[in-house]
């Protein structure tokens, strides 16, 4: 038996399988971190008396940027120093 026979076939009505599932299920909205909220406000650059004044941005603590970036790599095997590639045109000692 061969896959083609199901292949592009319907589902039954009132299927619960999780392809079914999936395309019934509501499309909630992702709360991002970046999405402002009430209590966050941001910076703003305004013209005083002929001078550019900056109103710096100030967040709550839930969308605070981290005070330092996430670690993206770790050290997996150290062999040691790196060894120099010297591409070699002749064979040494004839």
């Amino acid at each position: 038996m061969g896959m083609h026979r199901y292949l592009h076939k319907p589902h039954p009505v009132g299927c619960a399988c999780s392809v079914c599932w999936s395309r019934a299920a509501p499309v909630a909205p992702v709360a991002s971190r970046s999405t402002a909220c009430d209590h966050c406000r941001p910076a703003q650059m305004s013209r005083v008396d002929g001078k550019w004044v900056c109103q710096p941005a100030s967040f709550c603590e839930k969308h605070r940027p981290a005070r330092r970036a996430p670690k993206y790599w770790n050290v997996v095997y150290d062999s040691g120093p790196p060894t120099p590639f010297v591409p070699i045109h002749e064979p040494f000692g004839d």
